[in-house]
């Protein structure tokens, strides 16, 4: 407790130094260049009084959550059975570890094509960039545990499912957890780039539309939107999983203090 109360100043601190650095910079390009903090907050007042910002931020995260959420689902226990059978494992691997260098903005014309310019398009896109980093994950979960665990449990009469049920989903329970939250962040970076190219709504859009009108500080608002949405939702699954999976080795980084 002493420890964070001491942090607290620090952390004010810095973030102080940032926004009088960021100011003093931009009054060496200009507002139209580099708009400061002040600028930036004026702009993002415009946005919000006008209900432009949070329709926005809404609907970008409401297509991260849908995508996000179904790849996730699609891919644990894909990723389970993968890991679990060999035979399909031996043609699954190497596709997945060619297609994964594939990033999903390049999936974009083609997802326009066979979904449409509507949501269907963006939600697809969000589900590829999710499903396999979480796949991949998963299977490196199940391959990490312990053969001495299956041996234990097969020789006490446990069946194949009982197997995966009670020893290898347990144990694959970090990786998975570790697969969701780096697929968030992927999922932002792939919204953003639908937005930009095929949509007329969303954070993505309005970075990318005002520069149109040369609103810098617009495009600030979304990057500054952007960041803090990004952030509070990783701490926010940081936090669910640290108190419902706690008991699977699950821990949120901000629980650990040095």
């Amino acid at each position: 407790m002493n420890a964070k109360i001491k942090k607290t100043p620090l952390n004010m601190i810095f973030w102080i130094v940032i926004l009088v650095l960021w100011q003093l910079i931009s009054l060496v390009y200009g507002p139209e260049i580099l708009p400061g903090p002040l600028y930036t907050a004026k702009g993002g007042y415009e946005l919000l009084a006008d209900g432009t910002l949070l329709q926005y931020i809404g609907i970008s995260a409401y297509r991260v959550l849908v995508g996000w959420t179904l790849g996730s689902l699609i891919a644990v226990p894909a990723g389970i059975v993968i890991g679990k059978v060999g035979a399909i494992r031996a043609f699954a691997e190497p596709f997945l570890n060619f297609i994964r260098f594939i990033p999903p903005i390049a999936f974009i014309t083609l997802f326009l094509v066979w979904f449409g310019i509507g949501e269907t398009s963006k939600v697809m896109l969000i589900m590829y960039a999710t499903f396999f980093i979480v796949i991949l994950n998963t299977l490196t979960g199940v391959l990490s545990v312990e053969e001495d665990k299956i041996r234990s449990a097969r020789s006490m009469g446990a069946s194949e499912w009982q197997i995966v049920i009670h020893v290898i989903i347990p144990s694959t329970v970090p990786y998975i957890f570790t697969g969701i939250r780096l697929a968030m962040g992927t999922s932002f970076m792939a919204i953003i780039g639908a937005e930009m190219i095929a949509s007329n709504e969303g954070v993505g859009y309005l970075i990318w539309n005002s520069r149109l009108f040369f609103r810098t500080d617009w495009i600030f608002v979304g990057l500054i939107c952007l960041g803090l949405m990004g952030f509070l939702t990783d701490r926010a699954v940081g936090l669910l999983g640290r108190k419902l999976l706690s008991r699977y080795g699950v821990v949120s980084t901000t629980s650990l203090r040095r």
